[in-house]
């Protein structure tokens, strides 16, 4: 029996709350907080729990974390607020000696840049505190780390290559929007390109690498590799990688769309004066595209995120596919969101119900892959996210 302080009241804060009122024998008092009370106290709304309550908190202000964590006392806080805002929710829980769970790097406001330096800085601090931060734990990055954890337990010897692959089939019925926090989205994917190989980093421009790749029960879809952060903890925590790349589909009028707005500077995150103000105009740009929480309703069809790995094991070479197919119909049925939030909402609870278990009891700072993936990956299906494996087939990563 424990409690449970949630900070981000978003779509995925949204499936959060849910979940971990599905697992009320464990996470027996929820404290859903965010900027913006009325928020919060909408999704409690649509969740049957005996004692859930909400609160307003500035997550930027570490001193108000502070304030709200001594008040409510709880066993440990899931951060699915903004990834600026990581460190100073770090710093709080430091403070008073609370497990700590997100499902971002941080990622420094006047930057496009994911890094986890920052964060693992923390290990020593959160060690001698006694207190454990798990980082990265949504779908990716999170599940994908815990996959590859789960392939390198009991199918390889040694892992030399991995593909990251997400896809997302469905149609919300908008012409251009982001499945999550626009800010974030559009902050992520304009960055330049980067994957490991052979010891080194490698740089492209942003969606100058593209392949079509087949997904389960969606077909071929036209893939772009993007960096992202979970790359860095992989390749740290597994030395015999060679080569890690990460791709995401994306449809051409999603580009257009895309391409058109960083043409006129919406994209731009360095602020402009308007009519005597200072307005960043990413952030306005965010403020008019349909909220990401929103587009459930309407939702149709799958996404598909998985691990494409090869390596060897007992000396001879092995390839191995593991993933998870969600419905977006089927996921707004169940808590009121889109596929996105959930396949990031739904890990984020299981995480923390794996600290408060003891599952995962370690002190410090540590990524997902670094940790025990089975009792994880034995509840996630039964929490709304099966996955499946297809081992030793013909797989399109073999060669290039």
């Amino acid at each position: 029996m424990s409690k449970v302080l949630i900070i981000g009241a978003g779509g995925v804060g949204n499936v959060v709350a849910h979940k971990c009122a599905q697992a009320e024998s464990v996470f027996s008092k929820i404290l859903l907080a965010s900027r913006t009370k009325e928020k919060c106290d909408a999704i409690a709304q649509s969740i049957d729990h005996p004692f859930l309550a909400t609160a307003q908190v500035d997550a930027n202000q570490s001193n108000e974390v502070v304030a709200l964590i001594r008040d409510f006392q709880p066993d440990i806080v899931i951060n699915v607020a903004l990834p600026y805002q990581d460190l100073p929710i770090m710093d709080a829980c430091l403070e008073t000696g609370v497990h700590y769970l997100d499902t971002a790097s941080y990622e420094p406001p006047d930057e496009a840049k994911f890094e986890y330096k920052w964060q693992w800085e923390y290990h020593e601090r959160y060690k001698q505190a006694g207190i454990m931060a798990v980082l990265g734990c949504g779908f990716d990055p999170g599940v994908t780390g815990i996959f590859t954890a789960y392939a390198l337990k009991h199918h390889f010897d040694e892992i030399h290559y991995l593909d990251i692959v997400d896809c997302n089939a469905g149609n919300h019925g908008h012409l251009f929007a982001t499945n999550f926090n626009p800010e974030i989205n559009i902050r992520e994917i304009t960055q330049k390109g980067r994957y490991y190989e052979n010891g080194q980093w490698i740089e492209i421009e942003p969606f100058s690498m593209q392949r079509s790749i087949t997904y389960p029960d969606i077909g071929s879809r036209s893939s772009y590799l993007l960096y992202h952060e979970e790359l860095e903890s992989l390749v740290k925590h597994i030395p015999t990688l060679k080569r890690v790349r990460f791709w995401m589909t994306f449809s051409e009028t999603y580009l257009t769309h895309l391409r058109v707005l960083q043409n006129v500077g919406m994209t731009r995150i360095d602020p402009v004066d308007y009519e005597g103000h200072k307005i960043v105009p990413l952030q306005f740009l965010k403020a008019v595209l349909p909220q990401p929480s929103k587009l459930g309703e309407n939702y149709e069809g799958q996404t598909s995120i998985g691990c494409h790995i090869r390596g060897i094991k007992d000396g001879q070479e092995k390839t191995y596919y593991i993933y998870n197919n969600c419905d977006h119909a089927a996921a707004y049925r169940e808590v009121g969101a889109q596929a996105i939030s959930y396949t990031t909402g739904v890990p984020a609870m299981l995480g923390a119900l794996m600290v408060l278990t003891g599952q995962w009891s370690e002190a410090g700072v540590f990524n997902v892959e670094q940790l025990n993936p089975d009792p994880f990956l034995e509840k996630l299906g039964s929490f709304g996210l099966p996955w499946h494996e297809v081992i030793n087939q013909p797989s399109e990563f073999e060669v290039a």
